[in-house]
């Protein structure tokens, strides 16, 4: 049996990893040039962490996982308005997950999936029937295979062919991101710890993730952007009035090899399959990181595909049918907490900012800690 995976992201090469352990033969197509590296650095846990260990690599995502040694919450001037230790940090985590950078768990399924992957291509066209998927490539080359997998991102090009227009299913939660590499770290910012501040609508952090990488990251309500702006410049207007390590920041972004710059929406599909073509990760669901879940969930719903594929051999609308059932209550249900939770990161308010940062708070007091630990080690 044969894939074509479109997508060479934490969603594709998880996905390449699996079909590989039941057998089958991929091709992964990225319309990016190159593999990317770097990113934001995310909470890898749930039925990520136990998918990770089933396929084999969890001792290799083990090993690229860092701490956080302190995570300080500042006012604008940068002066401190509280901090949470190693400990804290740890009890609201729990036992089973990992701080990792984005780049590096996508380094460890490429590596571990030994997959074939084309860089700067994409499909064009897709064809299908009984038998089989039939793909054209941007390169005008085509491709056929057993199942088509579109893991291609909140911007599918795979879903808008298949499925209907982006804005059929973008649900947009009006508010903008903004990622980058820093070439150096703040001297405010000591090494493994985490800066913050939120100031009326906006948020900016930086994260020391460990051999001497820094990760800037901005994200503030739509109400502040405007359209065509690029990056640089909307930052700047955005957060220009502010001080402690934005203006050093804001530097870095000029010199930063690349930046993730987008809206934050969420995908709302009511069907993730078709045929034998399928969607998975971000393309399907997107969860954002409101929910911060979405890398959980593609690594998941990939270990889940290759079982369902291999319990329903020959017969892959059963199979994708069967995955869906398993996988769509858990993508809802983050989906759900997504919407529910997304003023919590840039509170437009000082009384708001101060509502939101108060559970912190308490988690850092003792018994709150203790209870924390008690309920992850119960569950």
């Amino acid at each position: 049996m044969r894939a074509i995976i479109i997508g060479a992201g934490i969603a594709g090469l998880a996905t390449a990893l699996r079909l590989h352990q039941i057998g089958w033969d991929t091709l992964t197509l990225e319309r990016a040039p190159a593999r990317r590296d770097g990113g934001y650095a995310l909470t890898f846990g749930g039925i990520g962490y136990d998918a990770a260990e089933r396929m084999g690599i969890l001792q290799d995502l083990l090993k690229k996982g860092f701490d956080t040694t302190e995570l300080v919450y500042h006012k604008p001037n940068g002066q401190r308005r509280f901090s949470l230790d190693r400990a804290t940090i740890a009890a609201t985590t729990g036992p089973r997950s990992i701080t990792i950078l984005r780049g590096d768990l996508e380094a460890v399924l490429h590596e571990k999936a030994d997959a074939e992957i084309r860089f700067g291509t994409t499909l064009t066209a897709v064809d299908q029937d009984e038998h089989a998927v039939r793909v054209t490539l941007s390169d005008g080359s085509t491709e056929e295979a057993d199942l088509l997998v579109g893991a291609d991102g909140l911007h599918s090009a795979t879903r808008a062919l298949l499925f209907g227009p982006e804005e059929d299913f973008l649900l947009d939660l009006e508010h903008k991101v903004a990622v980058f590499m820093l070439d150096q770290r703040p001297e405010s910012i000591a090494p493994g710890a985490t800066g913050t501040l939120s100031s009326r609508g906006r948020t900016a952090a930086i994260i020391s993730v460990g051999d001497g990488r820094n990760v800037a990251f901005f994200g503030y309500r739509a109400d502040h952007a405007r359209p065509g702006e690029d990056a640089a410049t909307q930052l700047e207007r955005v957060y220009g009035d502010l001080g402690w390590i934005i203006p050093e920041a804001l530097a870095g972004l000029t010199r930063a090899d690349s930046v993730y710059f987008d809206t934050i929406s969420q995908v709302i599909a009511p069907s993730w399959s078709s045929g034998r073509v399928v969607l998975l990760g971000d393309a399907a669901w997107c969860v954002t990181l409101f929910a911060g879940y979405g890398s959980a969930l593609a690594v998941g719903g990939a270990d889940r595909l290759g079982t369902e594929l291999a319990a329903h051999p020959g017969d892959i609308p059963a199979a994708l049918t069967a995955w869906e059932a398993a996988i769509r209550p858990e993508a809802e249900r983050k989906q759900r907490l997504g919407r529910r939770v997304k003023g919590v990161y840039a509170p437009t308010s000082p009384l708001l900012l101060w509502l939101t940062q108060l559970p912190l708070r308490l988690t850092a007091l003792p018994p709150v800690r203790r209870y924390l630990l008690r309920r992850f080690i119960k569950g």
